[in-house]
């Protein structure tokens, strides 16, 4: 007959055989965590700050005007600063219990839809938009913070047809994007509301939806671009600049691009060397949209493509430890969180090579922002949780791959 052994039995034994069994909370999450996945968001997070050090500058002279009121690195100390405060938000995240993670998560979503929500009538205007809350000595951006809280929730509620295939899971969640997207496009922002659909999207593919209900939504896709271009000023003159280079009321956004553009490819291969760039003191926002090309030029083509490989590495490495996951929220979650990741990483990439109208996106981990960094901390933590491994029950000689022996 076989033994039943339970987690703690397996602990217990464990620990009198020498192995990992006497663990710190602490040390218990390193074991358990994916490592991989948190040494190449670190990877990023240290790219990053080398970027914001060689963009700063531009960007400093740029928003410093006559009075030169900004030093050279100023942006580089803050978002230094940033770093210091996302890395524990990102460590305590993804030391949660699952269940904890889900709860904060829905908890999320309903506080920062309803900030949201409030942001176009007491927000801060920013060229034009409205994104952003005052706080005094610092802004935040709502819609960063629920982007990872609006996943886990759509995760959350898709799980349940597998207990209930009556509740309306599908209408429930197309509501709740709706309501992102009409709120967003109150700002205006495009650029989110698009990834706030495809993310919807891609999570309801994975939840085994039928193919008529995908199509289906799918088809308004194109009726929504439509509807931003005739009543949406910035969106139309984004895309008649992407579209139509000679378009005067696209002239603005025409230069951005080819700026961004020029700047990328003037290191050639191997880049100018920190420091020694030039073109990038013509780019606009040099330290958030565009630090892409920044990058292109002070370290090269070649850095630009080995972290466009460390981004597709860490969604491909998210979807292989999916491939075995049972739990169908965790893998929706997760699922949704790398989708997005993975979505704002190639749309911001995309805008720099002039693959793409500008759309305002910040390249993850890597672009300036403290609510950019905060809230990709939560997201990440929020990740790590959801691909965490009991290695107890995974590896242990006392447990088969389906139970105890």
């Amino acid at each position: 007959m076989a033994e039943i052994v339970s987690e703690a039995g397996i602990k217990a034994r464990l620990r009198a055989r020498g192995g990992r069994g006497d663990r710190s909370p602490l040390g218990t999450w390193f074991w358990d965590t994916d490592r991989v996945l948190l040494l190449l968001t670190f990877a990023l997070i240290a790219v990053g700050l080398l970027a914001v050090a060689a963009a700063s500058p531009a960007s400093a002279m740029r928003y410093s005007g006559d009075h030169l009121k900004f030093p050279p690195l100023y942006y580089f100390w803050r978002q230094l600063m940033w770093v210091g405060v996302s890395l524990p938000v990102l460590i305590v995240v993804s030391m949660l219990p699952v269940t904890a993670a889900r709860r904060l998560a829905v908890i999320g979503a309903v506080g920062f839809t309803v900030l949201l929500a409030m942001t176009p009538f007491v927000g801060v205007e920013v060229n034009g938009a409205r994104r952003w809350i005052g706080l005094g000595i610092a802004q935040f951006q709502p819609s960063e913070f629920l982007k990872p809280c609006f996943i886990v929730t759509v995760a959350w509620l898709l799980s349940l047809r597998s207990k209930d295939e009556s509740l309306p899971v599908t209408a429930l969640t197309f509501g709740m994007t709706g309501l992102v997207a009409g709120l967003l496009m109150l700002q205006p922002d495009l650029g989110q509301t698009i990834v706030f659909g495809a993310v919807w999207m891609a999570l309801l593919v994975i939840a085994g939806t039928p193919t008529r209900t995908i199509v289906g939504f799918a088809s308004l896709a194109p009726v929504g671009l439509v509807c931003a271009y005739l009543f949406y000023g910035t969106a139309r003159k984004r895309i008649d600049a992407f579209l139509f280079p000679g378009a005067e009321d696209g002239a603005s956004d025409h230069f951005q691009t080819n700026a961004a553009h020029n700047t990328l490819t003037a290191g050639g291969w191997t880049g100018t060397g920190p420091g020694g760039g030039t073109v990038k003191f013509g780019l606009p926002e040099a330290h958030t949209d565009y630090i892409f090309s920044v990058i292109g030029e002070e370290f090269g083509l070649i850095a630009c493509a080995v972290i466009a490989v460390i981004f597709l590495a860490i969604v491909v490495r998210v979807f292989v430890k999916l491939l075995d996951e049972q739990d169908g929220f965790k893998l929706l979650a997760a699922s949704g969180l790398a989708v997005q990741f993975g979505a704002q990483a190639l749309v911001s990439m995309a805008v720099n090579t002039g693959m793409a109208p500008s759309k305002g996106m910040t390249l993850p981990f890597i672009s300036y922002g403290g609510s950019s960094m905060i809230a990709l901390s939560i997201g990440m933590g929020l990740l790590l949780t959801f691909t965490r491994r009991n290695p107890f029950l995974m590896r242990s000689p006392y447990v088969t791959r389906w139970g105890s022996r």
